[in-house]
């Protein structure tokens, strides 16, 4: 693995991926930004690569074409290359040929939230190139991004959830009075609607009573073919971040405590109006049983280089339950997973540094696997 703080060695490329086909585009742009701000180039030469909404990849001016639409901004169409080279190069997308100015990449930083990014297809792609990268395999992606198969590896892993019920689209399109009387019979109100594949909250609904059901239902719907259906409770809700590959730690623990009904969109990414209490006022020895749920809840879907674990504790009961993770959480100025470091001792710029090292290594393990018999 290369040494990036050694001056006297040539700066590490780090390829900044934001954007994407994804109704989480906007938090991606917010989070690179936050990134690239924060990478020292004295270690790296960053270059930023956007993915539109309609998925073409671009470099150059990407930022200032993605954000505001600058219809003058100096891009550029590129692919990578799923072929493994010594040297990853971002190939003309026109051509198809490696052109001139087109520089190879040490490392990726996927910073992309949601579909086509969070959910194993960006690294998938990376694999088949051979770079490194931050985060999570296709595996941990995948099953992370799931919200019904994650909690299926929860059940099987013996992590305590909340009752839940998995509801496809179809069926309730086909027959919406029945899907309603079904989850009315399994479940209490409080109910939260989600969307099975997408985070950030883009998509969920507390409903409360049957009308706010339907309306939830018919939300998620237009954003996934599956929803996930839970019950709700007087709760606590808390959150953990998980660094590492084979030996994860955790970091304190924090406390949200919205000011709306619960911690969604436009508490996370918008109003900035939440109370975030980190750490999170527990004793020692819950806040310990906390961090090692987390921990589980990550090497449960073989995770890597980092995690947002989210939790809840029952305000009525003590119980604590497993929410969900999030493999490529939000690194806005606002957002948890950083602010969490921060207050283990970890800054933003050193906690970007761990990442990268991470992510090397783990490429390193995975290249001198045997491929061939």
């Amino acid at each position: 693995m290369k040494d990036i703080n050694k001056n006297k060695n040539p700066k590490l490329r780090v390829g900044v991926i934001f954007g994407g086909r994804s109704g989480e585009h906007q938090v991606s742009l917010r989070s690179a930004r936050s990134v690239m701000d924060a990478l020292d180039r004295d270690k790296y030469e960053v270059i930023p690569i956007g993915i539109t909404p309609k998925g073409e990849w671009l470099i150059g001016d990407t930022m200032a074409l993605l954000a505001d639409g600058d219809a003058q901004a100096d891009t550029t169409a590129v692919i990578l290359s799923p072929t493994p080279a010594v040297e990853q190069g971002l190939i003309p997308a026109e051509s198809g040929t490696t052109g001139a100015g087109f520089t190879g990449l040490d490392v990726v930083i996927p910073v992309l939230h949601g579909t086509y990014g969070e959910d194993g297809t960006v690294q998938g792609l990376l694999e088949l190139a051979g770079v490194p990268y931050v985060g999570a395999g296709v595996t941990g992606s995948a099953v992370g991004m799931d919200k019904a198969i994650f909690k299926y590896v929860m059940d099987a892993n013996g992590l305590p959830q909340l009752p839940w019920v998995l509801v496809l689209t179809s069926w309730w399109q086909h027959d919406p009075e029945a899907i309603i009387a079904m989850l009315e019979k399994e479940l209490e109100y409080p109910m939260f609607v989600k969307p099975a594949n997408l985070g950030s909250s883009v998509g969920i609904s507390r409903c409360a009573d049957r009308d706010e059901l339907k309306a939830g239902l018919i939300e998620a719907s237009q954003f996934d073919r599956r929803m996930v259906i839970e019950q709700g409770a007087n709760i606590r809700e808390l959150e953990v971040a998980v660094m590492g590959n084979d030996q994860p730690q955790a970091s304190v623990v924090g406390e949200i405590r919205p000011k709306s009904g619960f911690y969604d969109y436009e508490a996370k990414y918008i109003t900035d109006d939440s109370e975030l209490l980190i750490p999170a006022p527990i004793d020692g020895e819950l806040a310990e049983r906390i961090q090692a749920m987390a921990i589980a809840v990550y090497m449960a879907i073989d995770c890597a280089g980092l995690g947002r674990v989210d939790l809840m504790l029952d305000k009525d009961t003590g119980e604590l339950y497993v929410n969900e993770i999030n493999t490529l959480p939000g690194f806005t100025s606002i957002s948890m997973y950083p602010k969490l470091w921060e207050a283990s001792g970890v800054g933003y710029s050193e906690l970007l540094d761990r990442l990268i090292e991470f992510a090397m290594s783990r490429n390193k393990v995975r290249a001198n696997l045997r491929t061939e018999m």
